[in-house]
């Protein structure tokens, strides 16, 4: 199996980014994040890339960082929220060990206090958080390996939980 160690998915503000770097330091390997891939590429915000240009410019753009990051990569590699939403980056994670780290609102909105540097939940944000997640919730559990729920648990126990579901062996 070639490509990342192992790639997380899951909605904003779930920890990915954080969960990411502590599953790369147990497996001695490094950490990437597509988001900042494509924030140190177009020189400016997600949220500004959303504004100026719309989501499906945003789209396509994230979705050549996918497959760019899973061609390079050979680390931990966390996906942006809705990276999931194109057919073709879930075709290219069928063959990869991918944990969906899952949280319910409540959760979300303790953590992201589900704010307005968020574009997608500007208006109403719990409702549009938990529409967002129906939309979604499918589509992270197809292209899952594991499903780590991360309601109630500290960043260390999620990454335990990750080990242990795909049972990695820390370097």
């Amino acid at each position: 199996m070639s490509g990342p160690l192992v790639v997380l998915v899951g909605p904003m503000g779930v920890g990915k980014s954080t969960v990411g770097q502590l599953l790369a330091e147990r497996l001695g390997a490094g950490f990437r994040d597509t988001d900042d891939d494509i924030v140190a590429e177009q020189g400016r915000s997600i949220a500004e890339i959303f504004v100026d240009e719309g989501e499906e410019t945003f789209r396509a753009i994230e979705k050549r960082a996918v497959r760019r990051a899973l061609a390079e990569h050979g680390g931990v590699l966390a996906l942006g929220g809705g990276s999931i939403l194109d057919e073709d980056s879930r075709a290219l994670l069928a063959d990869q060990r991918v944990v969906y780290l899952s949280m319910d609102v409540e959760e979300a909105v303790q953590r992201t206090g589900l704010n307005a540097a968020r574009p997608l939940l500007a208006v109403n944000p719990r409702k549009q958080w938990r529409e967002l997640m129906e939309a979604r919730r499918g589509l992270y559990e197809e292209v899952a390996t594991a499903v780590v729920a991360t309601d109630g648990r500290t960043p260390e126990e999620v990454t335990q939980a990750a080990l242990d579901a795909l049972e990695l062996k820390e370097a």
